[in-house]
């Protein structure tokens, strides 16, 4: 583990879960936020009630659609892969109790990083978390506090504005970006551009996994 904190975030409400719907895992580079062009091994779970009309995995919501599949054997892959980073993300991985997937993670020598809307407390143990806020649920309070990167998806112009509110909320240490939604990249990205000229604090965020055409 590099010097960024780890934080233990523990809930009573749930039992550790040793099975969890995998919807895919792979091997790839980070194309978003502050890891983008690290290399890093995914870990896509399923089970999503958030319900972004431009969300570009719907495929990963039904979590009955996709098999349940033991930490042990995620941990494996994952370990088998070289990584130095595992990112959880779905579908709303937070849905779920992370604290036995984690710690196993963390056991075999991998980062632990998560993807997550807010919309559920987290639990695990994490090395980065990646807040990303949604309009079509509300996120949990707690989460801003735990977030290291605030990454708000700029589908419109409106979006500013909201995403400065979130600015305000998380931590004075957390990394702020701006990413425009990929079917309005063309439309947003200027403004994007402009916006951060005129607001240094934030930088830009682009999935760069798409220019490259990789997972």
């Amino acid at each position: 583990m590099d010097s960024v904190t780890t934080r233990t975030i523990s809930s009573t409400a749930e039992a550790q879960q040793d099975m969890l719907p995998l919807m895919e895992d792979f091997y790839t580079i980070q194309g978003e936020g502050f890891f983008q062009g690290h290399a890093a091994y995914f870990i896509r779970l399923g089970g999503c009630d958030v319900g972004c009309v431009w969300c570009d995995v719907k495929e990963s919501w039904d979590a009955a659609a996709h098999p349940q599949v033991s930490v042990e054997a995620m941990v494996e892959k994952a370990k088998a892969s070289g990584s130095t980073i595992a990112v959880i993300t779905g579908g709303e991985p937070a849905m779920y109790n992370l604290q036995q997937l984690t710690l196993a993670l963390q056991h075999a020598g991998l980062r632990t990083h998560i993807e997550t809307s807010g919309a559920y407390a987290l639990t695990g143990t994490w090395d980065w978390v990646c807040f990303s806020p949604k309009k079509f649920k509300a996120p949990v309070s707690s989460v801003y506090a735990q977030a290291d990167e605030l990454k708000v998806v700029i589908y419109n112009k409106s979006d500013f504005s909201w995403a400065e509110e979130f600015a305000g909320k998380v931590r004075p240490d957390c990394k702020l970006f701006l990413q425009p939604e990929w079917s309005k990249e063309k439309e947003m990205l200027p403004l994007i551009i402009d916006y951060i000229k005129a607001h240094p604090q934030w930088q830009v965020s682009l999935q760069v996994h798409k220019y490259m055409n990789i997972p």
